[in-house]
């Protein structure tokens, strides 16, 4: 969950507690890939708060219980721990798709927004700041966040960057079902009524649709270097 690899630490430790990157963005735009990036280079915390919601599908899906079922779905997000988020099997499609039912439940949103919200102010030793990434990290979960990233692609450049993603898993996998499943996830998460998608009115609009990785980690760590520098 927390990360920390090859730091710039003349940046990294001018931060403090209060500095928070939010990352947000649909499926497949690339955010938990910058993300990680991000925290190994300026030695922040790093969560997938995505996992936090696979992982209360997966308890719900292990019950044989019905991920729209907002009793049974809250009771399973109460459950969800540090220890969870490690589980190989949240990573799973099936997870994936249980979880962007789950997620439109207000009672779990709830249940999972103290967890969140702990982390960002409080990171686990030694970081002095954290990387969050999400659906609505910016807009909901950290709205006073020191940077808010916004990211996104074309629906077809996301589909075909899934597709490669799971036959490299070794996972068959057909584009037109891909591509099929992340439109409908896209529409579920702008629609729902507890913390739609969308972009944070100071958010930094990053589309990625013709960047490759290294790309959109360089230009977002120039906004995180330029972040940690301006006085709080």
């Amino acid at each position: 969950m927390a990360r920390q690899g090859s730091p710039d630490r003349r940046v990294a430790r001018r931060a403090n507690p209060a500095f928070v990157v939010a990352i947000d963005g649909p499926a497949a735009s690339g955010k938990g890939t910058l993300a990680r990036a991000l925290a190994r280079r300026f030695t922040l915390a790093y969560l997938d708060t995505g996992r936090l919601y696979r992982a209360a599908a997966l308890l719900v899906l292990d019950a044989g219980g019905d991920p729209a079922d907002p009793k049974a779905a809250a009771a399973a997000a109460r459950q969800v721990s540090v220890r969870l988020l490690e589980e190989p099997r949240l990573r799973e499609e099936r997870v994936g798709a249980a979880a962007s039912v789950v997620a439109a439940i207000p009672e779990v949103r709830r249940a999972l927004l103290a967890f969140q919200r702990d982390f960002a102010r409080q990171p686990p030793p030694p970081f002095t700041g954290a990387v969050l990434d999400g659906r609505d990290i910016g807009t909901v979960v950290c709205p006073d966040a020191s940077l808010k990233l916004f990211l996104t692609a074309s629906l077809e450049e996301r589909a075909r960057r899934r597709l490669l993603e799971l036959r490299e898993k070794g996972l068959p996998a057909i584009y037109e079902e891909v591509l099929a499943d992340l439109k409908e996830r896209d529409l579920r998460d702008s629609m729902r009524r507890a913390a739609p998608l969308a972009a944070a009115s100071d958010a930094v609009i990053l589309d990625t649709t013709a960047l490759d990785a290294e790309e959109v980690f360089e230009r977002a760590s120039r906004r995180v270097a330029r972040a940690l520098s301006s006085p709080r």
